[in-house]
C-alpha cells in the first residue's frame, strides 16, 4: 500500500499538478494586487469612482441610514448585498482579462524563442542506374 502510494506521487503528472497549484495561488495574489492597486483605481478614474460596494438592501433589522455594508452586517441586520457581487463580477472579468493578456504574451515569447529545427542534410542515396552502368562498363573494359 505504501510503495503503491509513492509511486502515485512520484508520477510526473501529480508533481506538475502540485507545482501548478502553488503557482498558481502565488500568481493570484499578483494578479489581484494588479488589479486592485493599479488597474481598478485608473478605471475609477474614468468610470467617476464609482463603487458598489456598499450598495445593499436590508431584509430584516435596522441599519442606520446611509450606514455602510460592514456597519450594516456589525448591526446583525440580515442585508442583501448586491453591491459587492456586482463588485466581485467586475473584478473576475478585469482579473480575467489580465490573466488572458499575460497568457498571450507569454505565448509570443515562448513562440519567438521557438527555433525550427533546422533541416537534416540529406544523406546520399547511393549511385544512381546510369552511374552503375557505367560502373560495369568500365569494368568489363578493363576485363
Amino acid at each position: 500500500m505504501i510503495n503503491e502510494f509513492k509511486d502515485f506521487i512520484a508520477k510526473g503528472n501529480v508533481m506538475d499538478m502540485a507545482v501548478g497549484i502553488i503557482i498558481g495561488a502565488a500568481f493570484t495574489a499578483i494578479v489581484t494586487s494588479l488589479v486592485g492597486d493599479l488597474i481598478n483605481p485608473i478605471i475609477g478614474l474614468f468610470s467617476g469612482g464609482i463603487d458598489f460596494t456598499n450598495n445593499y438592501a436590508v431584509l430584516a433589522g435596522d441599519v442606520p441610514e446611509g450606514a455602510s455594508l460592514e456597519a450594516a452586517r456589525e448591526t446583525g441586520a440580515s442585508v442583501f448585498a448586491y453591491g459587492a457581487f456586482i463588485m466581485a463580477i467586475i473584478n473576475f472579468l478585469i482579473i480575467a482579462w489580465v490573466v488572458f493578456m499575460l497568457v498571450k504574451m507569454v505565448n509570443r515569447v515562448k513562440e519567438a524563442a521557438e527555433t525550427p529545427e533546422e533541416a537534416a542534410p540529406e544523406e546520399p542515396a547511393g549511385p544512381t542506374q546510369e552511374e552503375l552502368l557505367a560502373d560495369i562498363l568500365a569494368a568489363l573494359k578493363k576485363a
